[in-house]
């Protein structure tokens, strides 16, 4: 099973990878639900990286409903990142019906081919996910992150285990209050990655632990 780590700094980048995490999503702000990294922590975490970085492309907090100028931001966000080295954009696009935005959403994915295309935690917000996940699916993105439309992936674990069974393209990424005390049901239903903070506070603020990365990793790999 892959772990990808959500690092909202430099030091959770380098956390993450020093404790043998698959790959990281990097943002920054996750007390705003996370929103586009600074052009220079990702050139730094690059240097340093060898695994592969998604980028999480979000102009804002709030909803997901975009304007034109917006989107248009959002689509220079995905190329700065492409040209200067990430391996995956985490992006997505909501209409004021809270469906997945269709023709936005292709635009953004379009965009950031040839790299991986995970859409985020938006798809919580929707108010079909049986049907949101069918037409995403027709889009060919990589995967969904979610976390079944609760407060956390292990209370939604049985819309989870159904969108998995409904996507034939996408795969489902798990996310929200993943640890070690928990990751085992994902992988005892079969579920290919997770995606996890594995958060600690430091200094005001909060970051990945290495500790607390290791754990979950001690368990899927027992």
């Amino acid at each position: 099973m892959i772990l990808e780590v959500c690092a909202n700094s430099y030091q959770s980048a380098i956390n993450a990878q020093k404790a043998g995490a698959h790959r990281i999503e990097l943002c920054k702000d996750l007390h705003l639900g996370g929103l586009t990294p600074d052009i220079e922590t990702f050139k730094q975490v690059r240097q340093e990286l060898t695994i592969p970085i998604f980028v999480l492309i979000r102009p804002r907090a709030g909803n997901f409903i975009y304007s034109e100028d917006e989107l248009n931001t959002m689509l220079y966000q995905i190329e700065t990142f492409k040209s200067i080295g990430a391996d995956g954009i985490v992006c997505g696009a909501l209409t004021s019906e809270n469906r997945p935005h269709i023709s936005q959403t292709l635009l953004l994915v379009k965009e950031s081919r040839p790299l991986e295309f995970t859409f985020h935690r938006a798809f919580d917000e929707v108010l079909n996910p049986r049907e949101a996940i069918l037409e995403l699916d027709e889009l060919e993105i990589n995967r969904v992150l979610t976390s079944g439309q609760a407060n956390s992936a292990v209370e939604g674990l049985q819309l989870l285990i159904e969108l998995k069974k409904l996507a034939k393209k996408a795969s489902i990424l798990p996310g929200a209050g993943i640890n070690e005390m928990n990751v085992h049901v994902f992988n005892e239903n079969e579920f290919e990655e997770i995606h996890a903070s594995c958060s600690i506070s430091q200094e005001s603020t909060t970051i990945s632990g290495l500790n607390q990365i290791q754990k979950v990793l001690a368990v899927l790999n027992s």
